[in-house]
C-alpha cells in the first residue's frame, strides 16, 4: 500500500462552508472513493486554508483515473471548485483543478 500526501489551498472566507460540505459528503461519492481504491482518506485543513491529504492506496495514478471516470466525482468536483477559486483561475497547485491538483509529496520519513 503506498501512503499519498497532498496539498491543496481553500480560499480562507469559505472554511467554515468547506468543513461543513465535509460533514456531509455524498454517500455514493464515499462509495466511489472506496470502489476506486481510496483507503485511509484524511483531509486536515489550516485556518489559513491550507489543505493536507492523505490517503493510502495501491497505484495512486490508477485510482485518480477510477474517480475521473465517475459521474458523482465530476458532480462533486463541480461543486467544490469555488472554494478553490480566485480572480484569476484555481489556487490549487500549479493552476489546476482541485482533483488534478493532488500532486504527492516526497516522503523523506515513516515510523511504522
Amino acid at each position: 500500500m503506498r501512503r499519498v500526501c497532498f496539498l491543496l489551498k481553500v480560499r480562507q472566507e469559505r472554511l467554515a462552508e468547506y468543513r461543513e460540505r465535509h460533514e456531509a459528503v455524498w454517500p455514493e461519492m464515499l462509495d466511489a472513493l472506496s470502489a476506486a481504491g481510496w483507503h485511509n482518506y484524511s483531509l486536515f485543513l489550516r485556518e489559513d486554508g491550507l489543505l493536507v491529504g492523505y490517503l493510502e492506496t495501491e497505484d495512486f495514478a490508477a485510482a485518480q483515473a477510477a474517480m475521473a471516470a465517475t459521474d458523482v466525482n465530476a458532480r462533486w468536483q463541480a461543486e467544490m471548485a469555488p472554494f478553490f477559486e480566485n480572480e484569476g483561475g484555481f489556487e490549487a497547485l500549479d493552476g489546476a483543478k482541485p482533483d488534478e491538483a493532488m500532486t504527492p509529496l516526497t516522503e523523506v520519513f515513516h515510523l511504522a
